[in-house]
């Protein structure tokens, strides 16, 4: 059995002209970053266009591209970037709904709701996304980047210019508001 190729050396085979290398890195984090994005923006729109300009600029780079950190990290940074362009040009994020939310994600790159996302009722879905719209942005994108991203503390400082102790706090509030709204509601 082969060894799975991981995203860094991947970037650099696309980097050295490997189309297939790309692929996988797109196969591997199309929906990781979408759902990222829509959640960020609520705006399936909004969301599609500032995902493809996170793949246009990996692709850009793929020339200049050097391991200085997890591949993510590199990317969700490229990402968190264009969220931060997006707030100061537009003002805040609104959220969608569960319905939305689904919606926007059938016509989402790679086609199909991840089976991730299928949560065990509707309700239970509902006051979740319900409760992490309302937590405060930089708890709700650090919160995000944990589980939508599967980063770590260092990641998501790095990708957000935050420190690490500035991220673990984020998480714990983001942690204790969730609680506390899903514990009110059950």
């Amino acid at each position: 059995m082969a060894r799975e190729s991981s995203d860094e050396e991947l970037m650099l085979r696309y980097g050295d002209g490997d189309a297939r290398a790309f692929e996988a890195l797109y196969h591997r984090h199309r929906g990781p970053v979408y759902r990222f994005l829509l959640r960020q923006t609520a705006d399936s729109a909004v969301a599609e266009e500032l995902f493809q300009d996170v793949w246009m600029r990996v692709v850009d780079s793929r020339g200049r591209y050097e391991i200085r950190a997890k591949f993510t990290s590199w990317m969700y940074t490229i990402a968190h970037n264009r969220l931060m362009d997006f707030y100061r040009a537009n003002g805040r994020a609104t959220f969608l709904n569960q319905e939305e939310s689904e919606a926007a994600l059938e016509n989402a790159p790679g086609g199909e709701i991840p089976a991730d996302l299928r949560l065990d009722g509707k309700r239970a879905a509902e006051r979740l996304l319900a409760a992490i719209s309302e937590l405060p942005a930089a708890q709700r994108e650090a919160f995000l980047l944990q589980q939508e991203g599967d980063m770590s503390l260092e990641e998501i400082a790095g990708a957000t210019g935050v420190n690490r102790e500035t991220v673990k706090s984020r998480l714990r509030y983001a942690f204790a508001k969730l609680r506390a709204t899903l514990g009110k509601a059950s």
